[in-house]
């Protein structure tokens, strides 16, 4: 609720100290100043990115709201999930897991962990990872090299969102003078009429690039931030993951294995030693 928190002091702020100045809040009602500017940003936005983009925007937006889902606890289900394949994979051999990799979405260690199992693209990564271990044909530094690449494309993927909003936020100043612009040219058409019309013009104009800025900084600019953030917290997972695995293809047993997965991840979402040697001990 930070998000609302920061938009309300973004608001209230400019509010107050209008109106401290002795502002008429009604001037700043300008819909067709509105209407070019938001527009405007919205029809760039959608010529300049491809569908995958939008869509991805309309799923993050209740993150962004509402807060991350790679948080502590999904964290936890992720080592826990793979503590659980290693350690079943070590006591019953590598083709007791086949089944749960070759389909996730009903393997019954996935489902327990329906926060990870609802992450189609994370479960896939942990699957697909544990299958090319059972096929016994790559080494450890391939593996590492593999999960890299996968990695990095999922990143690129993650952060395109966020860079698209970071985009539109950069341009809503300059429509804001776009709008000001034709808001002059309205002013001079009506250069002959009676002063008070001439001011409600300019005034009109003036709130054109007032917008553009407000709507830039204030709002777009959080949003792509805040799409960046989650960007940066969902790869942890994939980060934790692959040092999990890599760590238990390199020889560790399964409660090493995790620790190393433990320490990628950042310090306010890690769980302690204690949490997770806790976790791991009671399976």
């Amino acid at each position: 609720m930070l998000f609302l928190l920061g938009y309300a002091i973004v608001i209230g702020s400019i509010i107050f100290g209008y109106l401290g100045s002795h502002g008429v809040l009604i001037a700043l009602w300008q819909p067709y100043e509105f209407i070019i500017i938001l527009g405007s940003g919205a029809g760039a936005h959608i010529a300049g990115n491809p569908w995958p983009v939008h869509k991805a925007i309309f799923k993050l937006m209740p993150q962004v709201i509402m807060g991350a889902k790679a948080n502590k606890a999904m964290h936890m289900d992720s080592l826990r999930l793979i503590y659980d394949i290693l350690n079943k994979s070590r006591k019953e051999g590598m083709m007791s897991i086949e089944g749960d990799v070759e389909n996730p979405q009903s393997s019954g260690i996935f489902s327990k962990y329906p926060a990870i199992q609802a992450n189609a693209a994370l479960a896939d990564f942990v699957a697909d990872c544990f299958r090319l271990i059972a096929a016994g044909n790559m080494q450890a530094h391939e593996l590492d090299s593999l999960m890299d690449m996968e990695i990095d494309s999922r990143l690129h993927e993650l952060k395109m969102p966020g860079h698209a909003m970071q985009t539109v936020a950069d341009a809503m100043p300059g429509f804001g003078i776009v709008a000001a612009v034709l808001g002059i040219v309205i002013t001079m058409g009506a250069i002959d009429g009676p002063m008070e019309e001439l001011g409600r013009h300019i005034a009109a104009a003036l709130v054109g690039t007032f917008s553009g800025v407000l709507f830039g900084y204030g709002f777009f600019a959080p949003i792509a931030s805040r799409m960046e953030h989650i960007a940066n917290e969902e790869i942890k997972l994939y980060e934790s993951a692959k040092a999990t695995i890599v760590a238990s293809v390199n020889g560790l047993p399964p409660q090493l294995a995790v620790e190393f997965g433990r320490k990628v991840l950042f310090a306010h979402d890690r769980p302690s030693f204690a949490e997770l040697e806790n976790v791991v001990r009671s399976r």
